[in-house]
């Protein structure tokens, strides 16, 4: 079968690969349409950041080169002997995360953590086996193209619920990409009252605003952090940075309420500098977050499935397995226009 295979940086070959043996407790899902994230630009452009190179992954046991993508949905077509809860023919959705499990997600959600598509082989083919316990059921009238928005999406459900964002309450959000658009409908969805994004690209503004914002500024143009301050004078109760730079990062902190919270979203490809009495001085909380729990992620699914959080608008552009790089991963770089490009497997 073809697959999308990451042998290093700006190196993602379309060639064929063998599927491995199906272990007992593992499906295999026919892929219907894979998402390129943000996570798979950076191991495009600089990786390898999560992809194991010189040693086998601890938790999955892959090792570079891999087939990448962990945003994906599909069709059950062959279950282990071991498998009793799901069944041929089911849509699915998959949860790539892989832990330990040794605590409960609301004790600690990232007790170790690789991503199927990341660290093994991941989405970007026609097959891929999945453990069992990775794959969540979907409806079978709901289109599998909006499925494979639904990992993404569940990044920006814990966000919410990591910022503890209440009905009615004020959100500034840093970074108008496709993680920062969904944060936009999952809060939303949340019953945030004043939804506020900062980004430099005007057409990724108007992305946000089709996804629910109420207000954006251009921050190239303005002082965002003034400017959220007239749209709210004592500053937000919960802002996102998912920018992933220095800037958006303090501005972040600036605009947030005294004791508000900040949430982290992004991935930092390199580290920064900011001075802690910005926390200091106002009690502003600082809290992160790279994936979800298993419980934020079946919440996603049927927030997505049945309709409450919008997802079609994310979705920009659809191509072949065969331009995933040309129109996929350098479109991604070249065209900020671009939010999530899907790729078509089965297209079902």
């Amino acid at each position: 079968m073809k697959a999308a295979v990451w042998h290093g940086v700006k190196d993602i070959r379309v060639e064929d690969v063998e599927l491995k043996p199906l272990k007992d407790d593992e499906v295999v899902v026919k892929v219907a349409w894979a998402g390129i994230c943000g996570s798979d630009l950076h191991e495009y452009v600089e990786g390898p950041v999560f992809i194991p190179v010189e040693k086998q992954d601890e938790l999955t046991g892959g090792l570079a080169p891999l087939t990448m993508g962990h945003e994906f949905a599909g069709v059950v077509e062959k279950v282990g002997p071991a498998v009793t809860d799901v069944k041929v023919g089911d849509h699915v959705t998959v949860n790539p995360t892989i832990t330990h499990e040794r605590w409960a997600d609301d004790v600690d959600v990232y007790d170790g953590y690789s991503f199927i598509g990341l660290s093994c082989d991941g989405g970007f083919a026609s097959h891929v086996n999945v453990p069992a316990h990775n794959v969540y059921k979907l409806p079978s009238d709901f289109p599998l193209k909006l499925a494979a928005t639904i990992e993404p999406t569940a990044v920006a459900v814990q966000a919410v619920k990591e910022g503890d964002l209440r009905f009615g309450e004020t959100v500034a959000i840093f970074g108008a990409g496709p993680i920062g658009c969904l944060v936009v409908a999952a809060a939303k969805a949340a019953g945030a009252r004043k939804i506020i994004v900062c980004d430099l690209s005007e057409n990724r503004l108007k992305k946000a605003q089709e996804m629910g914002a109420t207000d954006v500024i251009n921050s190239g143009e303005v002082n965002a952090v003034e400017e959220i301050y007239k749209l709210v004078p004592n500053g937000v109760d919960v802002s996102f940075e998912v920018a992933g730079v220095q800037p958006t990062f303090i501005q972040a902190i600036e605009s947030t309420k005294a004791r508000g919270t900040m949430v982290i979203v992004s991935i930092f490809a390199r580290p920064i500098e900011f001075n802690p009495m910005l926390l200091t001085n106002t009690g502003v909380k600082v809290t992160s977050t790279i994936a979800y729990s298993r419980d934020a992620f079946q919440k996603t699914v049927d927030l997505v499935s049945q309709g409450k959080i919008k997802v079609e608008p994310i979705i920009t552009k659809q191509i072949g397995l065969d331009d995933i790089v040309t129109e996929g991963f350098d479109t991604l770089i070249s065209d900020k226009t671009q939010a999530k490009i899907l790729v078509e497997l089965s297209g079902e």
